[in-house]
């Protein structure tokens, strides 16, 4: 009995790829939900970094790679970059993959409406809404839309597992600074991971070279 390869094996690359967007759709939907109950409380309580300097200097520095401003400028940096390589299709992808995800996640905030923890003392300045967390959402669109459009193929094996190492530190930083629930968090980055599934699914039908 020979087994098929995955890659060349349509029909189960579309199993599971569809097995990945209802599992990650599931996911947002169990943190939307069941947000900010006991475990959530626990977990947060866990995470929280006030009392441990050394964990709350690494969150204060981890947490600046989620801010719109270096989600906005690392886009357009990157955009302009492809631009200038002659790969126009891909810049358009990436700013709109990062820049309408972005829109999402914030629609997403104002028609949730959930509040953010006041258990602890927020150890950086917020403003927004709690659900999703828009740091671990669009961390996880900019790095991870940066490792698989930006990225020459060559080196795409080991800067997926580096965007998604980057988007973990970031979301989790988040709780340890005590602006999130845990949940926000995890709904960020089933959200974040799930847009770019899509939209990678989308250009590989639509948009022909942009992975070359």
């Amino acid at each position: 009995m020979t087994y098929e390869p995955v890659q060349s094996n349509p029909k189960l690359l579309r199993l599971l790829g569809a097995g990945a967007v209802a599992s990650l759709a599931a996911l947002w939907l169990a943190m939307m939900v069941g947000g900010t109950g006991p475990l959530d409380r626990f977990v947060l309580g866990q995470l929280y970094a006030a009392a441990r300097p050394a964990l709350k200097a690494l969150a204060l520095f981890v947490t600046n790679f989620g801010e719109w401003p270096v989600i906005i400028g690392a886009s357009l940096i990157a955009a302009i970059a492809l631009l200038m390589t002659n790969h126009r299709r891909s810049a358009l992808l990436l700013l709109g993959v990062t820049l309408l995800g972005r829109g999402l996640v914030e629609a997403q905030k104002f028609g949730i409406h959930r509040l953010r923890p006041e258990e602890y003392e927020h150890l950086v300045p917020v403003k927004s809404l709690s659900f999703p967390s828009a740091h671990a959402a669009n961390s996880m669109i900019l790095y991870l839309s940066l490792a698989t459009i930006a990225a020459p193929p060559r080196h795409r094996r080991w800067a997926v597992p580096v965007a998604l190492i980057g988007t973990f530190l970031v979301g989790i930083s988040r709780p340890m600074l005590g602006v999130h629930w845990p949940s926000d968090v995890i709904g960020g980055w089933a959200f974040g991971l799930l847009w770019v599934l899509l939209t990678l699914r989308i250009a590989q039908r639509f948009v022909k070279g942009y992975m070359s």
